[in-house]
């Protein structure tokens, strides 16, 4: 754990400044001027357009000031975090999307949670070089695990050796655990991702932050709020269960933000991205298989991706495909291949990526962007009845590709409610159970995201509680130097 002191409480400083205490405008601890403390709050998928339905942050966007978030490529959740907290693209910290092919390792990972794959020099880092002393908590931003911050909290089950998964999360300090599920309740996992993703998992979080920032008053407070990624992907950004969604955590947040403003805390809400609806599903390996280039092996019936042994295959994620290809001499078949592809805007090469500063040795050797309306499938088989077990559920860590699927539970299974509370009386007597409900059919999806936005109304915003504080524009590159700035260090 980091050894670095958290700060004192600002109400109490600034009442000691007005009866004259000499100290009350430093820490003993630490050298110079307080800095401003700092609430970064990522609302992921906030745009323009649903700013309309949010009262609260819409009243902090008026007062303050607010600007469109130039994103990057991929518009994804730990490729936008990355920059926000380095500075810098892809390119450089080589988080190329929310996942890759570890070509060391011969496997597709998604989701992996250890700060030492996010490269350069990191928010606190700057930070704590301007203030040594400088706190800071993470609640539930990516690549939590590992990084050296003095509070962290990030989603992570318990993962029993009969094989059953239980919600949980990690924290550091490890007391912090016991204490947050004492007073708010086992982490909700099936709440935060899956078809009961909902509202239950973003007020966790704000109870969590709110309890941080009470009793250990970090220099900055880092608070991830997945919400809106829930409706939006199932229904699409227009529908009014998005709506309504954008409007209930926009209701949750109220009591955040009215603590915030009485610490004297400044608050930054930004989003990694905006959602777009979609009506086209792209099964870019299932081309790349037909085309000879896809490699599978099979066990007990069902089929696995064999990237090892595979010409090329891509790693999807949302409307962002990664294409590996194992030699030069397949790059012109896998360019044929996918050329034709209907939902296809762009083939990026080495050209394309350098571009995007997406030109990092863990990119795929050509990147593939979906059109407006068009999302990637990971899917590799050619019939359902091959498919791996894994499919139906939620399973993160083991498909080699985002599933936005897992958001459903399967309306072509008339027994698919039966098999589920079959799974939860299974799971409560603490016996194993597989909750095998997500469908195979990917048309339901409605939303969508990655792609650079066409308009600023559906990318993301950056609003400040500080009036005049942002310009026109922000880039994502230039979070960091804002968020310094606004704490007095830049």
């Amino acid at each position: 754990m980091s050894t670095h002191k958290a700060a004192r409480d600002p109400q109490a400083a600034t009442a000691a400044e007005a009866a004259g205490d000499p100290d009350a405008a430093t820490d003993p601890h630490r050298a110079g001027p307080r800095p401003t403390p700092l609430l970064v709050l990522d609302v992921v998928g906030l745009t323009p357009r649903l700013l309309d339905h949010m009262p609260h942050l819409k009243t902090l966007a008026r007062s303050g000031s607010h600007a469109p978030l130039e994103t990057v490529l991929p518009a994804v959740t730990c490729a936008a975090q990355s920059t926000f907290l380095t500075g810098t693209h892809p390119a450089e910290h080589g988080i190329v999307g929310n996942g890759w092919y570890f070509r060391d390792l011969g496997d597709v990972l998604l989701w992996r949670q250890h700060n030492g794959l996010v490269a350069g020099d990191k928010l606190w880092d700057a930070a704590r070089r301007a203030h040594p002393g400088y706190t800071v908590a993470n609640i539930c931003w990516w690549y939590a695990m590992g990084a050296d911050t003095d509070f962290t909290v990030t989603p992570r089950p318990v993962y029993y050796s009969d094989g059953r998964k239980e919600p949980d999360c990690y924290t550091r300090p490890p007391a912090l655990h016991d204490e947050l599920t004492a007073k708010f309740g086992t982490f909700p996992l099936f709440h935060f991702w899956g078809p009961g993703a909902d509202l239950v998992s973003s007020r966790w979080i704000i109870d969590a932050t709110r309890h941080i920032i009470s009793t250990r008053h970090p220099d900055l407070t880092l608070c991830y709020l997945p919400h809106l990624d829930y409706d939006l992907q199932r229904f699409g950004p227009d529908d009014p269960r998005s709506l309504k969604a954008a409007a209930d955590l926009d209701r949750a947040l109220a009591p955040l933000l009215d603590d915030a403003r009485a610490e004297g805390r400044t608050v930054v809400a930004l989003s990694e991205y905006g959602i777009t609806g979609v009506s086209r599903p792209v099964d870019i390996n299932r081309a790349l298989r037909r085309a000879g280039l896809l490699e599978v092996h099979t066990q007990d019936g069902m089929e696995y991706l064999d990237p090892m042994a595979s010409r090329a295959f891509a790693v999807a994620d949302h409307q962002i495909a990664h294409v590996y290809v194992r030699r030069p001499e397949d790059l012109e078949a896998t360019r044929d291949a996918l050329a034709g592809l209907p939902g296809i805007e762009q083939l990026l090469d080495d050209e394309g990526k350098k571009a995007h500063h997406l030109d990092h040795p863990r990119s795929g050797e050509l990147v593939a962007v979906a059109e407006p309306d068009a999302w990637f499938t990971y899917y590799y088989w050619l019939d359902d009845a091959r498919a791996p077990d894994f499919a139906q559920l939620v399973e993160i860590h083991r498909k080699p590709g985002y599933d936005p699927v897992e958001l459903f539970m399967d309306p072509r299974d008339p027994y698919v409610k039966v098999k589920a509370a079959t799974a939860l009386a299974r799971k409560k007597l603490g016996l194993r159970y597989r909750m095998a409900v997500v469908p195979l059919d990917p048309s339901p999806v409605r939303g969508s995201h990655g792609r650079l936005p066409a308009s600023d109304d559906d990318g993301p915003l950056l609003i400040c509680s500080t009036s005049r504080a942002v310009g026109d524009r922000v880039a994502a590159t230039d979070v960091k130097a804002l968020l310094l700035r606004l704490a007095g260090l830049g």
